[in-house]
């Protein structure tokens, strides 16, 4: 391999640990993995999330605000509802597997 090659390679992987170091990051608390653990079996209201987490509505609204900002979940309002999902791919894989590892 071309030392070109390689450096290009470096710089890469660099950028990717970058980002998982953040995702990782974002999840580094029990109660944002608790409500992600929720949303990995699909959408739910944030009163579903609320009864879920057994947390008060302020406190996993806040955690909600905090993780749509970081791109981990997605929200849509219908009706008087807040829908809220997993917004990656990646995030719900990542979550699933964690889930099989420590709790299967």
């Amino acid at each position: 391999m071309k030392a070109q090659e390689k450096l290009k390679l470096q710089k890469n992987m660099r950028q990717k640990c970058d980002t998982v170091s953040k995702v990782l990051k974002a999840l580094a608390h029990p109660q944002r993995l608790l409500i992600l653990c929720s949303l990995s079996t699909g959408e739910k209201t944030v009163g579903e999330i609320e009864q879920a987490c057994e947390a008060s509505q302020s406190a996993v609204s806040q955690f909600i605000n905090r993780m749509r900002l970081e791109g981990l979940i997605s929200s849509e309002k219908r009706g008087a509802y807040v829908y809220c999902k997993i917004a990656d791919q990646k995030i719900d894989r990542l979550i699933q597997s964690l889930y099989k590892i420590y709790c299967g």
